[in-house]
């Protein structure tokens, strides 16, 4: 998709992000005012994250945002060694149904690839059915054997996805 660029995010870019990130998740789900917080507050990983941005290169706009972990680190307790974990994809609901999500997720494992990680990983809500229809289209497979992390207003534990990098055939 040559009109998407995929690049690191600028610090003025920072508030923007974390209102997109709000945008995407208020639009499909109800989320509380502390998660709200969280996905609008960007400083607290700063120096351990990277946060990659997906933008339309004519006009500039922000159209989607995941983040992964700086080389070496993890940013969720899924992520083991040899693993490169994401979170927070986000696509601003204005832009769905163009791709955006499966770019940055195809991103995410091409860095993986450029890092020497053998494994994609990452935790998705049970009632992020969409995201799991991208995750399941790229690649990823359920790990259940690792889902054992909660959050709140959940009783159910998050899921966890996993896609093995190295032979490219599935993207």
């Amino acid at each position: 998709m040559s009109d998407v660029l995929i690049r690191l995010a600028v610090p003025d870019e920072f508030e923007a992000v974390g209102e997109l990130r709000e945008a995407a998740y208020s639009h499909d789900y109800e989320i509380s005012d502390n998660y709200r917080a969280t996905l609008r507050d960007l400083a607290p990983g700063r120096a351990e994250q990277e946060v990659w941005v997906a933008v339309d290169r004519h006009i500039g706009q922000l159209l989607g945002t995941v983040t992964v972990p700086r080389p070496g680190g993890h940013i969720s307790p899924l992520g083991q060694d040899g693993e490169l974990d994401f979170r927070l994809l986000a696509v601003a609901p204005a832009a769905r149904r163009r791709g955006i999500g499966r770019l940055l997720v195809e991103h995410v494992i091409a860095l993986a690839a450029e890092r020497g990680a053998t494994r994609v990983v990452m935790n998705s809500g049970p009632q992020m059915t969409g995201a799991h229809q991208l995750y399941y289209a790229v690649g990823f497979t359920r790990l259940t054997e690792r889902e054992t992390r909660t959050v709140e207003g959940h009783s159910r534990p998050l899921l966890a996805f996993g896609y093995e990098v190295g032979d490219g055939t599935r993207l």
